[in-house]
């Protein structure tokens, strides 16, 4: 399956019925009066998160969604039929955004969360709506509302506990690879991940999700190399764990790179919790370690985890530090509550209900 992250879709609701012009005619009824029957109301758009998805590609083949109109108003005072919702089912993390591209519509975090973007036009009434005691017999009716149409931006953000980030080549698919049961592409050149990976990571029987993007270079803010456009998936992380391959020849100057570009970026991703750790440290000897170590300790004012995903060493302390810190920042944020549907234009939690089961 294909790696997408971003899709233009264009949405249309459905328009309402046209109302009836029509009069009652039976035997022996003289005045039957008018008995045009009202339209329905046309289909909405909605959108929903959905378990099981975590990619945007299904928008590269489908890009219209069209909800169906209502059916105009009938005699006898029959009422049309509304017209057929449209859904589309978007993995959880997804940004809707207007056409500008800058204008978020909502965003769904939580799987279950619906929206409506837009909504069907309501259906015209028919003659029968417009008696009265001075005018008996009007022949005339509203014609339906038209629905909305209008061309909106999906935006993934992946849902992850934890981000890595680094420079090409510092190992973080292999970090991946070998902590979890995802099989990420790699060699031993640059820009070896070219889309997002996601893993399940378990540690003292407790699970959590890493995210690995591609590596950042110096100027991928300004749109050298891949650029920094899969940093939005690390922007809801808990923690970002930042490797810095032993392998560099100033460990101290990478990590500077890196830490430039995020704080680039913005987003308050330079805001979340850092772990620091020295990857690849097979490949040195005992005093080579030693003074990359004291380098890289230096740069980040903060002791670094030596790791090797070749022979595992350190690997279970950096993944117990990755647990320690989103434990914690877990329990210092709420839970979120599942958004429930109480009519088309209010999305409530689960705390309001009850709140109005008294009233009729």
């Amino acid at each position: 399956m294909k790696f997408l992250d971003e899709a233009k879709v264009y949405i249309k609701s459905g328009d309402g019925g046209g109302g009836s012009v029509s009069f009652r005619r039976e035997k022996f009824i003289e005045f039957g009066g008018p008995d045009g029957g009202d339209g329905g109301r046309g289909g909405d758009v909605w959108v929903e998160t959905v378990n099981g998805l975590n990619t945007l590609i299904d928008f590269r083949y489908q890009q219209h969604f069209k909800a169906t109109i209502g059916t105009h108003g009938m005699g006898r005072n029959r009422t049309g039929a509304n017209g057929s919702d449209v859904t589309l089912k978007v993995p959880v993390g997804t940004q809707i955004f207007e056409e500008d591209r800058e204008t978020l519509i909502c965003d769904l975090t939580v799987e279950g969360q619906r929206y409506c973007l837009a909504h069907g036009g309501n259906g015209g009434f028919g003659n029968a709506h417009f008696k009265t005691s001075t005018n008996q017999a009007p022949d005339w009716a509203n014609p339906g509302l038209p629905g909305e149409e209008k061309t909106l931006w999906l935006r993934l953000k992946l849902i992850a506990d934890a981000g890595l980030v680094g420079l090409p080549n510092a190992g973080k698919s292999t970090f991946l690879a070998s902590v979890t049961r995802a099989r990420p592409k790699i060699a031993n050149y640059p820009f070896t991940t070219l889309h997002p990976n996601l893993g399940v990571a378990t540690i003292d029987e407790r699970e959590f999700i890493l995210a690995d993007i591609p590596g950042l270079i110096e100027g991928a803010h300004e749109g050298v190399g891949i650029g920094d456009r899969f940093l939005g998936h690390v922007e809801r992380t808990r923690v970002l764990l930042h490797l810095v391959s032993a392998q560099e020849e100033k460990v101290g100057k990478a990590y500077k790179t890196v830490k430039h570009e995020l704080e680039a970026y913005g987003n308050e991703l330079t805001d979340k919790p850092e772990i620091v750790a020295l990857s690849q440290i097979d490949v040195l000897d005992e005093a080579e370690l030693k003074k990359k170590t004291k380098e890289l300790a230096k740069a980040c004012g903060k002791t670094p985890f030596q790791i090797s995903a070749v022979t595992g060493r350190g690997m279970t302390e950096v993944l117990r530090a990755l647990r320690d810190v989103i434990v914690e920042e877990n329990a210092e944020e709420k839970p979120a509550k599942v958004p429930k549907l109480r009519h088309r234009d209010m999305v409530v939690t689960e705390e309001d209900e009850g709140e109005d089961d008294d009233q009729p």
